[in-house]
């Protein structure tokens, strides 16, 4: 009895320390808890550095999406535009309209233009036909500003109106770039916020006409001009600076737009003691005018100002037109100039252009006013966009712009920017155009 109890003691001592021992085998070493439990903060450390990493990715890519380039195409830019295409003034109004279409034509074919948001905004122009009529160029312009809702508007082929429609643009507050000559579209300039033109006035035309008088020792003038608004402006300009260069204006008179019959005035230009006819017009009127000229036998010297330049004139006065002699801007004897004349590049180059775009036509000055117009119309949209007052502003502040018709440099007290020095005095020899340098003024025509 006590044997077999001996040996069950036994058996269960043996059997407990056997499993104490399975036990504590099975038991993780103590230094790797700490080591399980410092890299588990690092891995959800770098975790949330590979989210925010994928979040500012995501960011720039959304940021980049939304950032215009160049290429994009925004909104037009919308011009409106008038000239006179049909009517008495129809010869500059029509050279006017083809320089605009064809550089609209280049600049959508460009991709428009690059406005101040990084877009590319085509233009939209509106063009419309004044008929060489005042009354027809207000309603145009209110079109423009009350249902077109342009930005800018240009042309006024003519300074009847130009003139007429400057209330209404002033009171609409948009900005007009005229392509007519009187000083009266820009003056007084506190009363011409909103407007501004590119032809020369006539004052420096009047004073190119006064050097060459004074050259030619003439001191007895006959002055007879269209009466309109273009007309009286030259007419004023050249009793200012006859009274400065102490020329007599032996006999002044007018005539009406469109007239045909001169011989009137003729007759009294040719019993007045003149020594030299300056004539104020344009083409229609100015060509049959210089025909019946010559017709009544008058051998004075005949200076027209800078509205009888294109060839329309010389087609229309033909032989008549001969020895002509008109101050005007540079295009017409471009090749002549030297090759450092600023503008001597400009000029072939729309020498070239308009002559491809027309299929031949031969470009004039007036073309060259709109090319002038259209070119700072670019600009201001470019740096302004379609914002009237920060066009208006930029206009304002043109400086060393090489146009067609002169270096412009434009400020808050000249919406011209140009004066004599872009003028050069044209003879007219064998149907086309030669320049006349001040030192051969004596000897023209």
């Amino acid at each position: 009895m006590n044997r077999k109890i001996f040996i069950t003691v036994a058996l269960l001592m043996g059997l407990l320390i056997l499993i104490t021992a399975c036990t504590g085998g099975a038991t993780p070493a103590p230094e790797a808890v700490p080591a399980q439990q410092e890299a588990a903060p690092a891995e959800a450390e770098a975790e949330e550095h590979a989210d925010d990493e994928e979040h500012q990715e995501e960011e720039a890519a959304a940021a980049e999406e939304e950032a215009p380039t160049a290429s994009e195409e925004g909104e037009p830019y919308k011009i409106g535009l008038f000239f006179s295409v049909t009517g008495p003034a129809s010869s500059l109004g029509i050279p006017e309209r083809d320089t605009a279409m064809m550089l609209v034509e280049q600049v959508n074919a460009a991709g428009g233009i690059e406005g101040p948001d990084g877009l590319m905004h085509p233009i939209e122009a509106l063009f419309e036909d004044d008929q060489t009529s005042p009354d027809e160029a207000v309603l145009i312009v209110k079109k423009f500003i009350e249902q077109d809702q342009v930005p800018i508007i240009v042309g006024g082929t003519g300074s009847p109106a130009s003139i007429a429609v400057i209330d209404t643009i002033t009171e609409a507050g948009i900005p007009f770039i005229s392509n007519a000559s009187s000083s009266a579209i820009i003056q007084p300039v506190e009363e011409r916020k909103w407007i501004f033109k590119t032809p020369q006035t006539n004052l420096p035309v009047a004073q190119v006409q006064g050097d060459w008088m004074t050259a030619n020792g003439i001191t007895k003038i006959a002055s007879l001009g269209v009466n309109n608004a273009f007309g009286a402006d030259s007419i004023t300009a050249l009793q200012e600076v006859a009274t400065d260069l102490g020329i007599e204006i032996v006999y002044e008179g007018a005539f009406e737009p469109g007239d045909t019959d001169f011989s009137a005035q003729l007759t009294q230009v040719a019993g007045s003691g003149a020594e030299a006819l300056i004539v104020h017009a344009t083409p229609g009127e100015g060509a049959p005018l210089t025909v019946q000229f010559r017709d009544l036998g008058l051998e004075m010297p005949m200076i027209h100002n800078h509205g009888i330049g294109n060839q329309a004139f010389i087609d229309l006065a033909a032989e008549a037109a001969e020895g002509v002699l008109f101050p005007i801007g540079k295009l017409l004897v471009a090749e002549g100039l030297p090759e450092d004349d600023p503008q001597k590049a400009v000029l072939l180059n729309y020498i070239a252009d308009y002559t491809d775009y027309t299929g031949g036509a031969t470009p004039s000055t007036f073309g060259g006013h709109a090319w002038d117009s259209m070119q700072m119309a670019f600009s201001a949209l470019e740096a302004a966009g379609p914002d009237p007052a920060a066009i208006r502003d930029h206009l304002e502040s043109i400086q060393n712009f090489a146009g067609i018709s002169g270096v412009f440099n434009l400020s808050s007290e000249d919406h011209n920017g140009i004066g004599k020095e872009s003028l050069v005095l044209v003879e007219i020899k064998d149907g086309g155009w030669v320049y006349i340098a001040p030192d051969a003024y004596m000897d023209a025509p």
